[in-house]
């Protein structure tokens, strides 16, 4: 006798053998039981999900006559009567099964239909099963259209098809649609072992975990590799040989090079993919096998303690619970993303082994490295032109520019009560090698001519406000306190808009400046740290602790701190950082924005100034474009 394959030998006879459609049978159920039966059923789904099969079981419903040959239309057909039997073998009369794939034209379609005015012969329905029906062509389809509408009442129409998105929405108007889901592993895995018990076939657990993965949610699938595994490993399934045979890259793999990139070990990383190499196990399943264990990791470190039924029984459950504790929950993400996006390069490289370690590698240069240095290589270049960093360190006078509307007047009234007075000492801003001296006279008249100041002393900052607006002297500790510069800052329209108002300079700001830039410049710092450090201000460097200032709540985050107080050991601060919400008024990026804008002001006046471009303006009409003036880069 012949040998029967698993997929055709294990095929549902009825409703109740039916494996993760749940939803389907209900529904067909209870239209049988109550009669309510529609003209034209559509299945959708992928491959091997049980379409045909709910079909003929829906055809054997309606035409059973049971043992006794006086049944009905019934949910559960006996399967012994001679329709049953028939259906099953698939020579009855009544039931007509089309494959669209192959008969796809007007013509076939026409055919099929010129049976439906004739009464059934064996049966009490004649039941119509198109499989693929999307391959239909538009004519066929409009061809059906009028009878799938309205047919006799005695006629059934089952459609089927992979892609419901290519049947036309005046046949889905005229069916009823049931979308049949992919099979969870789980509930292939369940199955397989009830059909292995049933075969006498011994088999692992771990084996079948693999084959049920492997179907990706098809039944027919996981049976054929089942029948595959049982010719390979010489009547049992073990996991070594169902591996073997799936090329599927052994888990201990998998946990060592996520282990290893949460160690920042690149050298374990390398060996490991050349071992991969060397035993012939497939890269894409390599990062296949990754998503599947970062996935879990994710859901573990976003729902603490989540642990599925089926992990209970995984050896590898307490490995992935580790790793989940160890890999912090962005950078889980960030591989995640990678392997996922991946998998899609390998097939772009000469070796899809280098495409494997360039992808794994590429999570090192995004997170901390383990190295004695604590340098962050995070290979994010700075947003500023480099010409806009400073390469020394920039010294100022403790002042604050601000327009001359913005001081108080001298008969102006008294502050309010709840706000502190702030000391404030007018000042004609003075050379960068001589500190703001104070003056006790009043400003000058605001039509005054304004003092002559050097063009190449000074920080960058002061030179893009020389003006003849006064200066303000304000204490480093007072200045930063919340809500006061607010009082002193008047936005007028005194300089055009695309001119910043300078920082508040203070020898605090000095050093903070000094040591972010260094920090940048090396590379040590990027993303949010690097967003933290220049975004903040040093209010206080006190014993082992200095006080930060930002004004946004989403910078201050523990993991950001730390990797900053990280990376300032390696400049020699042993410090440990706090942080204040409050307003900034002397950051790092305060000062290289003002910077950027002194250079741009320096260009455009540059070019306006050219003779050449004064004459092509007068003569010819010339306009430059708004932004189209950008400085060099020193």
């Amino acid at each position: 006798m012949s040998y029967v394959v698993l997929a055709r030998k294990y095929r549902p006879r009825n409703f109740t053998e039916m494996v993760g459609q749940g939803h389907v049978v209900q529904a067909l159920s209870n239209a049988l039981t109550t009669q309510r039966l529609h003209h034209a059923y559509l299945f959708t789904g992928t491959r091997g999900v049980g379409k045909t099969t709910v079909s003929r079981i829906l055809a054997k419903s309606l035409n059973c006559l049971g043992a006794d040959g006086q049944g009905g239309i019934t949910a559960e057909p006996c399967g012994v009567c001679q329709a049953c039997t028939d259906i099953d073998s698939g020579r009855f009369v009544d039931y007509t099964e089309l494959d669209a794939a192959s008969n796809r034209g007007v013509d076939e379609v026409q055919a099929l239909l010129e049976q439906a005015v004739y009464k059934p012969v064996q049966g009490r329905f004649k039941v119509f099963m198109i499989d693929e029906v999307h391959m239909l062509t538009n004519t066929a389809f409009n061809a059906m259209l009028k009878t799938l509408e309205e047919p006799p009442e005695y006629l059934k129409f089952v459609l089927a098809t992979t892609d419901p998105q290519k049947v036309p929405v005046t046949v889905l108007s005229r069916c009823l649609q049931f979308n049949l889901r992919p099979m969870a592993p789980e509930t292939v895995l369940e199955h397989l072992q009830q059909v292995l018990q049933a075969e006498n076939v011994p088999s692992e657990v771990q084996a079948l975990r693999l084959v049920s993965r492997a179907a990706r949610g098809s039944m027919r699938d996981a049976l054929s590799l089942t029948d595959q595994a049982i010719a390979f490993g010489g009547g049992q399934l073990q996991e070594a040989t169902v591996r073997q045979m799936l090329g599927a890259v052994d888990r201990s793999y998998v946990l060592r090079l996520i282990d290893s990139l949460a160690r920042s070990d690149g050298a374990t990383v390398v060996d490991t993919i050349d071992t991969l190499r060397l035993n012939g196990l497939n890269a894409a399943s390599t990062l296949e096998e990754m998503t599947s264990v970062l996935q879990h990791m994710a859901v573990l470190q976003a729902v603490p303690g989540r642990v599925d039924a089926s992990e209970h029984e995984d050896p590898d459950a307490a490995e992935i619970i580790r790793l989940a504790r160890t890999l912090p929950a962005d950078e889980t993400q960030l591989l995640y993303s990678l392997c996922l996006h991946g998998r899609g390069e390998l097939g772009l490289a000469p070796d899809e082994y280098a495409a494997l370690t360039m992808v794994l590698l590429r999570l090192l240069a995004f997170k901390p490295s383990a190295a004695a240095s604590s340098r962050l290589a995070e290979k994010k270049t700075l947003n500023f032109p480099p010409s806009a960093l400073p390469a020394g360190p920039v010294t100022s006078p403790q002042v604050c520019s601000l327009p001359e509307r913005a001081l108080p007047a001298p008969q102006a009234p008294a502050r309010p009560t709840a706000v502190a007075p702030v000391a404030v000492v007018v000042a004609v801003q003075a050379r960068a090698a001589e500190p703001a001296a104070p003056s006790s006279t009043p400003a000058p008249e605001r039509n005054a001519p304004p003092p002559a100041v050097p063009q190449d002393e000074g920080p960058p900052w002061e030179e893009s406000v020389q003006t003849s607006r006064r200066v303000v002297a304000i204490p480093v500790r007072d200045a930063g306190e919340p809500g006061r510069l607010d009082q002193l800052r008047v936005r007028d329209a005194v300089e055009p808009p695309a001119v910043q108002a300078a920082p508040v300079t203070s020898a605090e700001g000095d050093f903070w400046f000094d040591a972010i830039m260094q920090l940048v410049r090396a590379e040590t710092i990027g993303a949010l740290v690097r967003e933290l450090a220049l975004q903040s201000q040093l209010v206080a460097r006190d014993a082992g602790q200095w006080v930060l200032r930002v004004e946004r709540e989403t910078l201050n985050q523990a993991n950001a701190r730390e990797r900053l107080s990280v990376a300032l050991q390696t400049l020699g601060h042993e410090v440990r950082l706090a942080v204040e919400i409050g307003t900034v008024n002397d950051s790092p990026a305060l000062r290289v924005a003002a910077e950027a804008a002194r250079r741009q002001r320096e260009a455009e006046a540059h070019i306006l100034g050219d003779p050449f471009v004064q004459t092509m303006m007068r003569d010819f009409g010339g306009k430059i474009v708004p932004g189209s003036i950008k400085p060099l880069a020193d």
